[in-house]
C-alpha cells in the first residue's frame, strides 16, 4: 500500500514538473513569438496611418482609430513600384531556373559519375565558399562591364547562376539514394540524364523546392550587385527600388509612404514561405542526413 502512494506522488509530481516546464517553454515561445514580429505589425500599422497622425504622435501610438490605404496608392503612382516588381520577378524566375539547371547538373557529376581527380576537384570546389562575394564582385563588375552587358537582365542574372553550398546540399541528397537503383537502372539501358530526370529528380524534390524558395527570396532581396550594374530605371529591382524610392519619391519624411511600399514588397515572400515552409523543413533536413 505504501508502494503504491509513493509510487502515485512520484507520478503526480512528474505530471506538476512537465506541466510547468511545458508551461515556462510555450511562455518564452510567446515572448519570442512577438519579438520577431512586432516589427512587422508595426510595418503594417505605419503604412496605414497618414502622414499627418505619424507626424503628429510625439509618443507612437501601437494603433489606430483612422486607418487608410492611400500609402498604397501613393506606393504605386509616386513612383513606377509595379515595374521594379515586374522586373524583379523576371529576374528571380529566370535566375532560379538556369541556376537549378547548373546545380543539378554539377550535383549530379560530383555525386554520381566516376572520373579522375573528382574528390580533389570537390574540395578545390567547396573552397570557394570561403571566398566572401564581395571580393569578386569587381571582378564580375569587369567583365560584365566588358562584355558591354550593364543594364541588361544578362548582366543581373549571369553572376547568380551558380552555388557551392547549393551543389553541396543537393550533393549529399543525391548520395541518399540507394546504388542499386542506379546499377538496375543501367542494366536496363537507362541513359545517365534520363535517370537523373525520372529518379534521382523526384526523389530530390523537397529539396529542390527548398533550394528554389531560398533562391528566389536570394534574388528579391539583392541589392549590391543590382545596384552596381544598374543605372537605368528601366532594370532596377525592388530593392534598389526602395532607395530610389526614399531617395526621389516620397521624401525621406513620409514614413508611412514608405513603409506601404515595403509591405507590397515583402508580402509576395512572405506567403511564398507560408506555402512551402513545410517543404523547405523537408528539404534541408533531408539534405543534411546521410545514410
Amino acid at each position: 500500500m505504501d508502494n503504491k502512494m509513493n509510487y502515485d506522488k512520484i507520478e503526480k509530481t512528474a505530471r506538476v514538473r512537465k506541466r510547468v516546464i511545458s508551461t515556462i517553454t510555450y511562455v518564452l515561445l510567446a515572448f519570442w513569438a512577438v519579438v520577431v514580429l512586432f516589427p512587422f505589425y508595426w510595418m503594417i500599422l505605419t503604412s496605414v496611418k497618414s502622414y499627418g497622425e505619424y507626424n503628429s504622435e510625439y509618443i507612437p501610438k501601437f494603433f489606430t482609430l483612422s486607418p487608410t490605404l492611400q500609402n498604397y496608392m501613393d506606393a504605386f503612382t509616386t513612383v513606377p513600384l509595379g515595374k521594379y516588381l515586374a522586373n524583379t520577378v523576371l529576374f528571380a524566375v529566370l535566375t532560379t531556373a538556369i541556376m537549378l539547371v547548373v546545380i543539378t547538373l554539377a550535383a549530379f557529376a560530383f555525386a554520381r559519375l566516376d572520373f579522375k581527380g573528382k574528390n580533389v576537384l570537390f574540395v578545390i570546389f567547396l573552397s570557394l565558399m570561403m571566398i566572401p562575394n564581395e571580393l569578386v564582385i569587381i571582378t564580375n563588375f569587369v567583365t560584365i562591364t566588358n562584355l558591354d552587358m550593364r543594364n541588361t537582365f544578362s548582366g543581373l542574372i549571369l553572376p547568380s547562376v551558380m552555388s557551392v553550398f547549393y551543389v553541396y546540399l543537393l550533393k549529399e541528397n543525391f548520395e541518399q539514394i540507394p546504388d542499386s537503383l542506379y546499377y538496375a537502372a543501367k542494366v536496363d539501358g537507362t541513359s545517365d540524364l534520363k535517370y537523373l530526370l525520372k529518379v534521382m529528380i523526384p526523389i530530390s524534390k523537397p529539396t529542390l523546392i527548398t533550394i528554389t524558395i531560398l533562391k528566389v527570396i536570394e534574388c528579391w532581396n539583392s541589392y549590391v550587385w543590382p545596384r552596381l550594374i544598374t543605372d537605368d530605371e528601366s532594370y532596377y529591382l525592388v530593392s534598389n527600388g526602395i532607395q530610389e524610392i526614399r531617395e526621389n519619391g516620397f521624401g525621406r519624411e513620409n514614413i508611412p509612404a514608405m513603409m506601404a511600399a515595403v509591405v507590397v514588397i515583402s508580402v509576395p515572400l512572405i506567403v511564398l514561405f507560408l506555402i512551402f515552409r513545410r517543404k523547405v523543413m523537408e528539404g534541408v533536413s533531408r539534405g543534411g542526413t546521410k545514410g
